[in-house]
């Protein structure tokens, strides 16, 4: 655990900040973000998704559909390996701090996008993200697993972005002992009946509600990154956070870039949380069958409104 002058609790930190095509900025921001994190004795900082080289420049349509071959011919972020320069640097700048890092994954037959945690020792645990919003399928292939791993921080679980919308998703990491769940995403605005402040927006609404809704129901730590500012012609929602057990928002950046910093006694808090009403335990699986069961009364695809997210310029 880190040492916050508070025994038994760990400093979490989520960062909402713009990150983009230029690696060598991206790094200067890193690198700032984690100097203090180490200076402070954070245990944990999330960044954004696609914080290594920036999201897709284009999107296209749900009905699409990419092969390896047709992903490695677009044009997009630039497609990093585990064991590159790339994320050999985050881990010189990340000492013992957890990181939580989004890149476009160069997975030898695919692209993939994906979380990586990670501290000055190495990769800790990978995710690919699963659930592909419109078009995503054209750049990245999807991942298929929410697995929790063991840190220094304790157990967490990793998703992306709009994998949050998504409940299976979360309880399959809770599912699997994680304490705490790292949520990366570059979430925007929306682009039908956008408001002028992006505070009353509506997907910044529906944001915020995935997050509590999410770290409530499965009574874990939950931790939220998200892109800030604009790219191309995304406008996206900030908000990054700290959410305790109990859906209660302990720290939040709002609109802007900045660094949500909670203390968080985990094992505290899920015992506080888990102490009368245990919502794991008490689960009753049999009487979810169609729910567990694969493609169990599909539903029909609904045509894809394509001002929602918008292509990139």
């Amino acid at each position: 655990m880190s040492s916050t002058g508070a025994v038994g609790t760990t400093r979490l930190a989520a960062v909402a900040g713009n990150f983009g095509r230029d690696l060598e900025a991206t790094y200067a921001q890193v690198g700032r973000v984690l100097e203090r994190a180490r200076a402070d004795g954070t245990g944990l900082v999330a960044f954004p998704e696609a914080c290594l080289g920036g999201y897709l420049s284009s999107l296209g349509s749900a009905e699409d559909r990419g092969t390896a071959a047709s992903r490695r011919g677009r044009s997009g972020p630039p497609a990093l390996t585990l064991d590159g320069p790339e994320l050999r640097r985050v881990q010189e700048m990340a000492g013992d701090v957890v990181v939580v890092v989004g890149m476009c994954e160069d997975g030898g037959h695919d692209l993939y996008n994906t979380a990586v945690a990670l501290t000055g020792d190495g990769i800790l645990g990978v995710h690919r993200k699963v659930h592909q919003p419109l078009g995503e399928n054209l750049t990245y292939a999807a991942g298929s697993a929410f697995d929790a791993f063991d840190t220094p921080v304790g157990r967490i679980g990793l998703q992306i972005c709009y994998d949050k919308a998504f409940p299976e998703a979360a309880r399959a990491a809770a599912l699997d002992g994680a304490a705490v769940i790292v949520s990366i995403s570059a979430w925007p605005g929306s682009r039908t009946a956008a408001a002028a402040d992006l505070a009353r927006d509506r997907w910044r609404l529906r944001f915020d509600l995935y997050d509590q809704a999410r770290a409530l129901e499965n009574q874990v730590v939950w931790v939220a990154a998200n892109q800030a500012g604009e790219f191309g012609s995304l406008r996206f929602v900030g908000n990054a956070k700290i959410v305790g057990p109990g859906g209660e928002v302990l720290a939040s950046t709002g609109t802007d870039a900045g660094i949500a910093v909670a203390d968080v006694d985990i094992e505290h808090e899920l015992a506080l949380a888990r102490r009368a009403m245990f919502n794991l335990r008490d689960r009753r699986p049999d009487a979810y069958g169609a729910v567990v069961a694969p493609n169990a009364h599909a539903v029909p695809a609904v045509p894809a409104v394509q001002e929602e997210v918008p292509s990139l310029a």
